[in-house]
């Protein structure tokens, strides 16, 4: 993979910074469907993601947490494009993102990913992939959990 031009990777670092100090949907989320807590151990940040989902979309998304820039800003990018979102989509936001991470270059051009490509960059740096992974570990798992209580939920009424 080649490195964004100068002036790009300026464009991206500003893209980072600006989520990371104003993040969109950073607080509670009143009657969340589903919550999960992610940690990552090896540097300390931490987040709640909590979704509302009804009729197989996610209605809104918010996180709380704690870390670096490339963490909160990540998150801050990824709730905004959930928000209208259909499982589905929201399934294939966390795959190209990881395969983004993984450094797919195709991914890294795909504009469903919107901002979030500003992050492609770290894919050169594997410290920190975990980083911008960290909110996207948190929805695969916030999907699945919602998932296994749609199952259970429907096996009660059998």
């Amino acid at each position: 993979m080649t490195h964004p031009e100068p002036q790009l990777a300026s464009i991206y670092q500003d893209v980072i910074l600006d989520h990371y100090r104003k993040p969109r949907n950073k607080g509670e989320l009143p009657n969340a469907s589903v919550e999960v807590h992610m940690l990552n151990p090896s540097c300390g940040d931490e987040v709640l993601l909590q979704l509302k989902l009804a009729d197989d979309r996610v209605e809104d998304a918010k996180f709380v947490g704690q870390g670096c820039s490339i963490s909160m800003a990540s998150l801050s990018m990824m709730t905004g494009l959930l928000k209208g979102a259909s499982i589905g989509e929201a399934r294939g936001l966390v795959e190209r993102m990881k395969a983004m991470m993984h450094g797919d270059a195709d991914a890294a051009k795909d504009r469903t990913l919107g901002n979030l490509r500003a992050l492609a960059g770290v894919s050169q740096f594997p410290v920190r992939i975990k980083c911008a992974l960290l909110g996207f570990n948190a929805l695969e798992e916030a999907l699945a959990k919602s998932s296994n209580s749609d199952q259970n939920v429907d096996s009660r009424n059998e």
